[in-house]
């Protein structure tokens, strides 16, 4: 090896110094609100330069724990973590570490911990599991905005028959959040519905709610409620509806896989019990990290990128003005757009997925098969009733590919 040469001008310098004069103020993003922006709370930038927020699309990791016989337990949760935190490598996180792209959880309702502390809270006694409903939403930190926003989400679930039993808010640590995360940071609150007509007006359900009740009735208004509620108050109002559904409930925000169950107290109290458990940690392909994106969906959780997103957008939407339904029939129109504005690929994708397995036609899976085929054309060792049915599937909608 020949000579090391070595500079003549090196100039020492301590530890200290070099942490003194190079240490920068960390800036967040300056949030482009106005009425130009259709992102939840601002989040995104608008539309410039070769920049376009509705070509945002992710790439994660998605992990699924559950009892096969249906036992809800907290260990299930409590592997779910295990199974999330493995998943940092397949999440991002900004320049400041506790800035992540976002991760969360979806999970059964947990019945025995919502008995424990709603009722004990509010004072009213909840129906059984799968006869009540509950969920996350995201509201603005004002006082004023979320005293009207209340107003009108409970005036919209009266008009559709449905009564808002109480509000709980969700206990959570905001130390963790980086500042990035932390400058959006929305209250989160958990609403307890249910079907006026059956329960009534008092603390209990009524002496004949059993036979009142419709379970159907009850899963369509919902679905209405949640797509009313977010066409009417808006996502630039800072308002987005995680879940509300009487089967499951999602747990997410701006954060890393390691951040989730530390923020959310709720998912290490021992009460909480679920019998599955969905876990997601996002990397925000070139795109920006927010609040709403962070995944679980309401139906889904998805890893990769939907290279036909702007044609599947394009032909729902031009699909609406010839869509029927005897299930929805005159409130259909009233839930356009289907998918919502402001969402990701994902977003997308489970805005029509719900659609279709709320209607009721097709069960879930059956649902998830017309929208992602697989390759089933020439297969010639593919059942022929599989087969058929995917040549139908062709004919009602393209492919999300």
């Amino acid at each position: 090896m020949g000579r090391v040469a070595f500079a003549d001008n090196v100039e020492e310098r301590r530890i200290d110094e070099i942490e003194e004069n190079e240490e920068e103020p960390y800036k967040v993003f300056e949030y482009q609100e106005g009425p130009q922006n259709g992102s939840w709370a601002g989040a995104l930038p608008v539309k410039q330069g070769l920049y376009d927020p509705s070509l945002e699309k992710d790439a994660c990791g998605v992990g699924f724990a559950a009892h096969i016989k249906g036992k809800p337990s907290h260990k299930i949760v409590t592997d779910a973590r295990s199974l999330l935190c493995n998943m940092t490598h397949r999440g991002a996180v900004g320049s400041d570490a506790r800035d992540g792209d976002g991760a969360g959880v979806m999970t059964s309702l947990p019945h025995r911990f919502f008995q424990k502390n709603f009722e004990r809270e509010q004072g009213i006694k909840l129906p059984e599991l799968g006869k009540y409903a509950a969920g996350n939403l995201f509201f603005k930190p004002e006082e004023e905005a979320l005293k009207d926003t209340l107003d009108v989400f409970e005036k919209l679930a009266d008009d559709l028959d449905l009564r808002v039993l109480g509000w709980r808010e969700v206990p959570k640590d905001s130390t963790l959040l980086g500042p990035a995360a932390k400058s959006r940071e929305p209250i989160i609150l958990q609403p307890f519905v249910v079907l006026k007509s059956a329960y009534g007006a008092g603390k209990e359900p009524n002496a004949d709610f059993e036979e009142k009740y419709d379970a159907q009735l009850f899963e369509k208004h919902l679905y209405i409620l949640r797509k009313r509620a977010t066409h009417t108050i808006g996502l630039h109002n800072w308002f987005y509806l995680c879940s509300l559904s009487n089967k499951n409930i999602v747990y997410k925000g701006q954060l890393s896989p390691v951040q989730v169950y530390d923020y959310f107290h709720d998912l290490v109290n021992v009460d909480y019990e679920a019998h599955f458990a969905l876990v997601h940690s996002r990397f925000s392909t070139n795109t920006f990290p927010s609040w709403d994106r962070a995944q679980p969906l309401r139906w889904a959780a998805h890893n990769g990128e939907i290279n036909t997103l702007r044609g599947n957008k394009n032909n729902m939407r031009a699909r609406e003005g010839v869509l029927k339904s005897a299930f929805f029939g005159d409130a259909l129109e009233s839930l356009y757009p289907i998918i919502e504005d402001g969402g990701s690929d994902s977003a997308a994708f489970d805005n029509v997925l719900e659609l279709l397995t709320i209607n009721g036609v097709l069960s879930l899976p059956e649902a998830v098969m017309l929208m992602v085929p697989e390759a089933w054309e020439g297969n010639d060792t593919i059942d022929p009733a599989k087969k058929a049915f995917y040549e139908w599937a062709a004919c009602m909608m393209e492919p999300w590919d």
